[in-house]
């Protein structure tokens, strides 16, 4: 499924898309983008029996030092209702972000990072947090998980991905682009 344009009008379809395919695939790990915990809210109201999310947020001091943008009230309440929430270093960011802005030029990570933006931001997005969620431990290995992924706010992309650890980064398989925006 193509979107017309990206962005959170496209959430509760992007969602609806996603929870299919994982039922059709028999997939029981889902990953999603949620820096306020809002699009895994959604998520967890249409999980089915036996089906596991985690919430990947923006790391801490995004966008401002020390902020953390997912409450201590929602965190609590995801990891209440058995969402794993991981709030850690942006995989495709991290120390590289310090030493664009500090000396300036482009770094392999950034082209990584632009590279996978081709397909969209929401599809780096997946392919990112998938591989944050498996470093941290909270997916099994070697195994298709969904991956939900945003342009900005909401969610517009979903994604078929086995991630591999970012040691082996290269070695993650994006099986299906569920749907995306176009432009």
């Amino acid at each position: 499924m193509y979107w017309t344009e990206k962005g959170s009008q496209n959430t509760d379809k992007t969602i609806a898309l996603a929870l299919e395919r994982a039922r059709e695939l028999n997939l029981r790990h889902l990953v999603v983008a949620s820096h306020t915990g809002a699009t895994a809210k959604k998520v967890l109201k249409s999980l089915s029996d036996g089906q596991e999310l985690v919430c990947v947020t923006h790391h801490a001091g995004y966008p401002n030092p020390s902020e953390v943008e997912i409450t201590p009230e929602t965190r609590q309440g995801l990891q209440e209702q058995g969402v794993k929430v991981l709030t850690t270093t942006h995989l495709l960011s991290g120390i590289e972000s310090s030493m664009r802005a500090k000396f300036k030029g482009v770094y392999p990570t950034d082209i990584v990072a632009m590279a996978l933006r081709l397909l969209g931001q929401g599809f780096k997005v997946c392919v990112e947090i998938s591989v944050m969620a498996l470093d941290a431990g909270l997916i099994p290995y070697n195994e298709e998980v969904i991956v939900i992924g945003g342009t900005s706010q909401g969610a517009d992309t979903a994604c078929v991905i086995t991630p591999a650890h970012s040691n082996n980064f290269f070695d993650t398989v994006v099986k299906e682009i569920i749907c995306m925006p176009r432009g």
